[in-house]
């Protein structure tokens, strides 16, 4: 029965350690793949979590072997999302923060290098919000997510005018 326990136990620690080393990670090579995953990251990812696997349950492939550490990742991750509510330094020190990337139609380089992404990249990004060209961008921040957010004036006519619209339905009605 002890040998039994302590199995459980290795399993436990081996998943949480193997849990918060992909986290530090992720955190250290960057956020941008969590949301622009391209074909070289998604096999990056599945083969990762090929290699991982054994490192967490080791030589047990039984069924409970697999639900404690289903178990321990679930639980360790409700226990991450609790800090990060609570405490925003932590939010901070796990997630980031949000950086901005264009400001009244100019491109803040800095900010574009120290989130790694490209002119090619944040064209295209401010292209599938509908913008054409980085002027007409009034704000646009690369977000702890890893997607780019992107605000213009072109956006805020439409939001206006919709908005009339609704005024001058309500007031027909």
């Amino acid at each position: 029965m002890d040998l039994f326990a302590n199995n459980y136990v290795r399993i436990i620690l081996s998943t949480v350690a193997v849990y918060l080393f992909l986290i530090i990670a992720i955190r250290l090579f960057g956020k941008k793949e969590l949301a622009q995953l391209s074909v070289f990251d998604l096999v990056f990812i599945l083969l990762i979590s090929n290699v991982v696997q054994n490192a967490m349950t080791g030589p047990d492939t039984t069924l409970s072997g697999g639900l404690t550490g289903a178990a321990a990742l679930f639980i360790v991750n409700y226990i991450l999302k609790f800090l990060e509510f609570r405490f925003p330094f932590f939010s901070k020190a796990i997630q980031g923060e949000s950086v901005m990337l264009i400001f009244k139609g100019k491109v803040n380089r800095a900010n574009l290098d120290k989130a790694k992404i490209t002119m090619d990249e944040l064209i295209e990004a401010i292209r599938e919000h509908g913008v054409t060209t980085i002027e007409e961008v009034d704000l646009a921040v690369f977000e702890v997510d890893g997607n780019i957010s992107v605000l213009s004036d072109q956006f805020k006519r439409k939001t206006s005018r919709r908005r009339k619209a609704r005024k001058l339905i309500s007031k027909n009605e």
